[in-house]
């Protein structure tokens, strides 16, 4: 093997460190902005200047260049059509990368999992352990070798009866369908506190988790607030709080007429709130709305919800991001009619409650 030597260059090893740190506040700053890269790059620049990463030689601009080049953001015409910068494709790819990093760099070593699990079935990876013949086994698992020496050692000759065959073991893989349900509601971001920027960066992570290690698993994404809208993965950098009330009846529905669509057994719903239900929708489309208390009416009509994904087989994972005694006690009934699972956290460790409870709960379900 040949080697080529050469000096180091300080200034070049110096640049490439600054702009990895630029790149990961700059992708925090777009989930903050809700994927608006003009505002991203504006807050950077002010950050910059305090602490000394800009000068005359390596500008903001330069480096709003750099990202255009790499293709995470890309320029296009506003509405009166003057050119604006927007994420392009490798910059969704890097939130969610990102997402992902930030979240598992948080977790303890036996935190993690995967989908395998502890049975053998008929479908998924071969292993190099055999078992003896079943009757209903497919043909193409059956490993030749070990049956013919099977057969050798019985009589003396390679004439095969069914009590010398022997298969390949299996490794039994599923498949799940996850409907991830945020609620979008004024209280997301009420008296300060940023609780839809958590949500957002669970679902990134999410989608970069299924995409890259558990590829037959789906994830859709159902926001709620006055009323309840599916949105499409790459719209997920660009969700924000509305002035809403919250609707988690309709979520709900909306969630499980998509997971009644799916083509797997293992269904479920990953709902981020912190809000007590406090809308409905009526039969005739109008919204029914009552911020005061927790209404009984809407109440109920949201424990019905639950108990229809409980009557398909949808369990409820409800991730709570308040501890008042009123809407623990809600959220345990709720729980209790689905027969799912609530956690109680801050929106600073949500995270990581929803990313290891995905991951254990599929390596349950097996």
């Amino acid at each position: 093997m040949d080697y080529r030597y050469a000096a180091f260059d300080h200034e070049q090893a110096r640049m490439r460190e600054l702009l990895q740190r630029l790149e990961r506040i700059y992708n925090e700053l777009m989930l903050l902005t809700d994927g608006d890269v003009e505002a991203a790059l504006q807050h950077l620049e002010k950050i910059g200047e305090r602490y000394g990463w800009f000068d005359e030689d390596f500008t903001i601009d330069d480096f709003r260049r750099w990202l255009e080049r790499r293709g995470m953001v890309r320029v296009q015409g506003d509405a009166q059509g003057a050119p604006r910068p927007a994420l392009g494709a490798r910059g969704e790819k890097a939130l969610r990368d990102q997402a992902l990093e930030t979240i598992f760099q948080g977790l303890r070593k036996d935190a993690g999992g995967d989908h395998r699990t502890k049975h053998a079935g008929d479908g998924g990876e071969r292993t190099s352990e055999t078992r003896p013949w079943r009757f209903g086994d497919p043909t193409h698992a059956i490993d030749f070798g070990s049956s013919l020496r099977n057969a050798y050692a019985r009589s003396g000759a390679f004439g095969l009866s069914p009590d010398d065959l022997e298969v390949f073991e299996t490794e039994h893989n599923t498949s799940c369908a996850t409907v991830l349900l945020v609620d979008i509601s004024h209280s997301m971001v009420l008296y300060g506190e940023d609780r839809i920027t958590p949500a957002k960066r669970v679902a990134l992570a999410l989608c970069e988790l299924i995409k890259s290690r558990f590829r037959k698993d789906t994830l859709d994404v159902v926001l709620f607030g006055d009323d309840a809208w599916q949105v499409p993965l790459s719209e997920l950098p660009y969700v924000t709080a509305g002035p809403y009330h919250t609707n988690t009846r309709e979520g709900l529905r909306r969630a499980r007429e998509i997971l009644r669509r799916a083509k797997t057994a293992n269904r479920q719903i990953l709902m981020i709130t912190d809000g007590k239900p406090s809308a409905l929708t009526e039969p005739d489309g109008t919204i029914y709305k009552n911020p005061m208390g927790l209404d009984r009416r809407v109440v109920n009509k949201t424990l019905e919800e639950a108990g229809q994904c409980r009557r398909l087989g949808i369990p409820i994972t409800t991730f709570m991001l308040t501890r008042d005694p009123s809407l623990v006690r809600f959220v345990e009934q709720f729980t209790a009619e689905n027969h799912g699972r609530a956690f109680y956290s801050s929106p600073d460790d949500v995270s990581s409650f929803v990313l290891v409870d995905y991951v254990r709960n599929r390596r349950r379900r097996g």
